[in-house]
């Protein structure tokens, strides 16, 4: 029992055989924006035309463009987020080796004092 409970959590939920939903960023919110946005615009189209076809069409279209839209934006927040903290990290980085040095930044001269001879 124990056995099949990993093989089926390590195994994941897979998208058509090619796309593992829990393991990929964004990918399981993409497809739930994806599925809100299809029924919308397919229940929207309906509702003013009453064409069923052509509002199944729509619907379909518009799972694209939001699944699309959703993991772009997330993606491309993702991307934001980790350059944001590769420069903090090497901004720490820097911090630890230049503590205590002349090339410290936090430790400027200060303006006030006089620095010549008076």
């Amino acid at each position: 029992m124990a056995g099949e409970e990993e093989q089926s959590r390590d195994k994941g939920f897979r998208l058509m055989g090619i796309l593992d939903v829990q393991r990929t960023p964004c990918a399981r919110e993409a497809i739930l924006h994806g599925a809100g946005g299809s029924l919308a615009a397919g229940l929207l189209y309906f509702l003013a035309t009453s064409r069923v076809k052509r509002s199944f069409d729509v619907g379909f279209a518009g799972f694209m463009v939001t699944t699309l839209g959703s993991w772009f934006y997330c993606r491309m927040n993702n991307a934001k987020l980790r350059v944001q903290q590769r420069f903090i990290q090497e901004g720490l980085k820097n911090k630890v080796v230049y503590e205590g040095t002349v090339r410290d930044p936090t430790n400027k001269p200060n303006p006030e004092t006089p620095s010549g001879p008076s």
